[in-house]
């Protein structure tokens, strides 16, 4: 258990890990209960939570809305840091051989067919954070990313941007696909052509942010906004354009997605997408209590998909361009 390591003061868990943890902690002002750690038998509820996130920002927000939900639920959480596809096969086998009644699947762990398939041969019930509809019996919490990421290019649009570029996000996430999908229907309908070289990819990462963006930046005819497929990722490329001596958003238009606390701990703030994180990991262990509870109950519990509204945030790092592309 993640979360037991850390408070335990164990050394084997990563540093960035560690954080989010010590993080949620303090803004739960969480403590242990010593006697709930003593609590045996059929009604104790115990879920796994499996993450495997290079964001930070984004894993803290999910574990504040799973604790905060588990706590007010009187549930157990526990909670592993799957690192690969070997990692988290493991971590499968070992909660199903100790009775873990559900188990919880994030981005990119739940777009993997492999895992959610051992999952089901465990017979233990799961629901997914996903971007999609996964098959078979399997619940799902999420947001339209594809209709986010189309509000956001035509937010850009709106402003008089024409030459706009993009950074995907890691491509086995599920995820960078649907935004994807989102900005170039925003721009076929406005009858802009895609151009290859200002799409980039990138690994929902503040590095690869700073790679990418140093790719669009440097073209000749270099874009005049840049939609990046997460906040790390939009983060690292107003630092990129600080470097240039670029004003953001006087000379380069920078937008985000999922509205992490990075988005307003950098200048200028960022124009972003509002992902609702904590309310979606909330939702989720909330719904699998309620599988969890229709299994124990003899019934045929429904599979369902909660899909949570997103919202446009804009703050500072947008602006009409100087120049059309």
């Amino acid at each position: 258990m993640t979360v037991s390591r850390v408070i335990n003061g164990e050394k084997n868990v990563k540093e960035t890990t560690r954080a989010a943890v010590l993080e949620a902690v303090e803004r739960l002002n969480y403590s242990p209960n010593l006697a709930a750690r003593t609590l045996a038998g059929a009604e104790q509820i115990r879920i796994g939570l499996l993450y495997s996130n290079p964001s930070a920002a984004y894993l803290s927000r999910f574990l504040v809305g799973s604790l905060e939900q588990a706590r007010r639920s009187h549930v157990q959480l526990v909670i592993e840091d799957c690192d690969s596809e070997a990692q988290a096969r493991d971590a499968i086998a070992t909660l199903a051989a100790n009775n873990i009644d559900g188990i919880i699947l994030t981005p990119p762990l739940c777009d993997n067919d492999r895992l959610r398939e051992a999952i089901e041969q465990q017979a233990i019930v799961a629901v997914v954070i996903a971007n999609w509809q996964p098959p078979n019996r399997i619940s799902v919490v999420r947001i339209d990313d594809i209709a986010a990421a189309r509000t956001m290019t035509e937010h850009i649009l709106s402003l008089g941007h024409r030459r706009i570029g993009f950074i995907s996000g890691d491509p086995t996430h599920k995820a960078s696909g649907q935004r994807y999908i989102g900005f170039c229907a925003a721009l076929e309908a406005a009858s802009i052509p895609l151009a290859p070289e200002l799409v980039v990819e990138g690994r929902f990462t503040y590095r690869s942010g700073l790679s990418a963006a140093e790719r669009l930046l440097g073209l000749p005819d270099r874009p005049t906004a840049i939609f990046a497929s997460n906040d790390d990722m939009a983060a690292a490329t107003v630092t990129v354009a600080h470097r240039l001596h670029l004003d953001v958003p006087g000379d380069v238009t920078v937008c985000g997605f999922d509205d992490t606390d990075f988005a307003q701990s950098i200048w200028p703030e960022l124009t972003t997408i509002h992902q609702p994180i904590a309310q979606m990991a909330g939702e989720a262990v909330d719904l699998l209590i309620d599988h969890v509870r229709d299994r124990r109950a003899g019934r045929d519990y429904r599979v369902q998909e909660r899909l949570l509204d997103f919202t446009f945030v804009r703050r500072e790092s947008d602006s009409s361009p100087k120049r059309n592309g």
